[in-house]
């Protein structure tokens, strides 16, 4: 590689495996090495990456959002940096890793008042613009739908065992393979009010759920009830773990949201 990396390298080598413009779905790559391989004005979504090295690369501008693990550049472990920064920034941030049963009351208060400002702040806006993509990402009524989604499967499905929780408006990712009886529908436009009940009647059964928690049930095991959808039917975890789940869509879904309330703003 040259000085500045890939800069100089020969096009006319790569002309037989372009994919300009193109799209690749669905890929699994098993105990595979690629070389001289040049991504620019790459979009990767719904990306699994796993004891994955990464060698003599340059990288510039890129960005990664997710859920993160054992990252190591140049030999320095990254997370636990990425990790201070944001609770340096975001004072709330560190309240979403509870431990015990009152640390996850706390931490749905934080959910609570934090979205109540966010939901405040697209009441500003147009209601068309709230049906508005950035970026090719959720619109802010399909962000609330999938929250619905999440809330359903992990605590409805999960903690209260209904095999089927799902509303007709609840909102898969994108990922997900079609599934007899969970809705995908992409192109309902319900109006912000109609969904935010939705949404609230779901943030209920959450609070409902912490309200009553004991720091005994955390490590209670429970099984997905048997019957289609997510998470697969089957699957043993402690309380804890949906509970964990839910909390970072939250977290998550609410900075996207909020980064996207900021690009619509500037539209108008």
């Amino acid at each position: 590689m040259s000085e500045d990396g890939m800069t100089h390298r020969d096009d006319t080598r790569l002309e037989e495996h372009r994919l300009h413009g193109g799209r690749v779905r669905d890929v699994l790559a098993e105990d595979f090495a690629a070389e001289d391989v040049v991504l620019e004005r790459t979009t990767v979504r719904e990306a699994l990456l796993r004891d994955v090295r990464l060698r003599g690369v340059q990288v510039q501008r890129m960005e990664i959002d997710g859920d993160v693990e054992d990252l190591v550049v140049n030999g320095v472990e990254v997370m636990p940096l990425v990790e201070a920064e944001l609770a340096r920034r975001f004072p709330d941030y560190p309240a979403m890793r509870p431990t015990d049963a009152d640390g996850f009351r706390h931490a749905w208060d934080v959910v609570e008042r934090l979205w109540a400002g966010t939901v405040e702040r697209a009441r500003g806006l147009e209601p068309d613009r709230l049906h508005e993509s950035v970026d090719d990402e959720y619109t802010f009524v399909e962000t609330l739908r999938h929250l619905v989604f999440a809330t359903e499967s992990w605590v409805g499905r999960v903690l209260r065992q209904d095999p089927s929780p799902w509303h007709p408006l609840s909102l898969p990712w994108d990922g997900m393979p079609d599934t007899p009886g969970v809705p995908r529908d992409r192109t309902a436009r319900p109006d912000l009010d109609t969904v935010l009940a939705l949404r609230q009647d779901r943030m209920a059964l959450v609070r409902e759920v912490v309200d009553g928690l004991t720091d005994d049930d955390l490590d209670r095991e429970v099984v997905v009830p048997d019957g289609p959808g997510w998470p697969p039917a089957g699957r043993t975890m402690p309380v804890r773990h949906p509970l964990l789940v839910v909390l970072d869509e939250e977290w998550s879904h609410r900075r996207f949201a909020e980064r996207d309330l900021d690009a619509l703003t500037a539209r108008e």
